[in-house]
């Protein structure tokens, strides 16, 4: 009996051990709602969140801080490349842009410089035109404008060459002027063009009379577009220095009264019977782009064929303007 009872309080011993401890394996499942009463909770609780931030907006400072301190750095950090290489693109694109706007301004630019060296050219040629018209107002005989097309000042042969010719009704001998005196005369014909001798010419002469002193001379070329040679002038005669000569008319070739020139030097030398007198021409000769042919004394085969539309009479001036 004695060793039962020992066996009955280890074993009971045992079992208190077993209780006081604790278990020593989970369970394989918690125990708890089933899952379609948790799906049916939380779709109940959706909807009453829903209809509660749609009646009185309670979520509305949840879902802003939420949007930015939550998804936006992540959709930012997300659209970074995307964004990177968009802007590269634009970048270059804009480059090229801008390199294709500055070659287009660069070449607008040049084309206005040449445009308004071309507006320089014609507010001078302008200025001529009105130049020489005034001229046609001092002038009685007939005249025709004309271009000159090439010039020659060698010191040998000083001629230019215009664009009127027999076509035109113009005739050897002819008088050619600019808006500030007489330049020469017409020594060669062509159908379409002629060549002119130029009063600096060294074979040229032309008779002139002093203005001031009504002093008769002969105004010879010298070579120099700048010089006329006044020869056979007296030492006592009546002749300074800025005294303006014309053509006197003398012998038919150039008409009486247009300007030939301004004398700039006189010289009267010892042991010499005659002065030596320069004088500057009046007209531009190489400056002139343009002429008046005049018709004085011509021949009476070309009088007779000089046409109205081509020739512009001083009278005519405003009609032709």
């Amino acid at each position: 009996s004695a060793v039962c009872c020992s066996d009955l309080y280890a074993h009971l011993y045992f079992v208190e051990c077993i209780c006081s401890c604790e278990p020593l394996m989970q369970p394989l499942f918690l125990q708890g709602p089933s899952v379609t009463l948790r799906a049916v909770l939380l779709v109940v609780v959706s909807v009453v969140v829903m209809v509660a931030d749609h009646r009185w907006h309670h979520l509305e400072t949840v879902r802003g801080n939420i949007e930015s301190y939550i998804i936006y750095p992540l959709r930012y950090t997300i659209n970074l490349p995307s964004q990177f290489f968009r802007w590269s693109d634009e970048a270059l694109t804009s480059r090229e842009n801008l390199l294709a706007e500055k070659h287009k301004l660069e070449e607008y630019q040049l084309r206005a410089r040449v445009n308004l060296q071309k507006l320089s050219v014609l507010e001078k040629e302008n200025a001529r035109l009105r130049e020489m018209l005034s001229a046609q107002t001092k002038v009685g005989e007939l005249v025709l404008v004309a271009e000159i097309l090439a010039i020659d000042l060698d010191p040998y042969k000083q001629q230019v060459i215009l664009n009127k010719g027999r076509k035109h009704e113009v005739y050897i001998g002819q008088s050619i002027i600019d808006a500030h005196g007489v330049m020469g005369q017409i020594v060669h014909l062509g159908k379409y063009s002629s060549t002119a001798l130029l009063v600096s010419d060294p074979s040229h002469a032309i008779p002139v009379q002093v203005n001031r002193s009504g002093l008769r001379s002969t105004a010879f070329g010298t070579g120099n577009s700048q010089l006329l040679e006044l020869r056979y002038i007296p030492h006592n005669a009546d002749v300074k220095v800025g005294d303006q000569i014309f053509s006197s008319g003398l012998g038919g070739r150039f008409p009486p009264n247009y300007p030939v020139g301004r004398i700039v030097s006189i010289e009267r030398p010892a042991g010499e019977s005659f002065s030596t007198v320069l004088a500057e021409p009046e007209a531009h000769l190489d400056r002139s782009r343009e002429v008046l042919l005049v018709w004085h004394n011509p021949p009476v085969k070309d009088a007779l064929k000089i046409g109205q539309s081509s020739v512009i009479t001083g009278d005519e001036k405003s009609d032709a303007h």
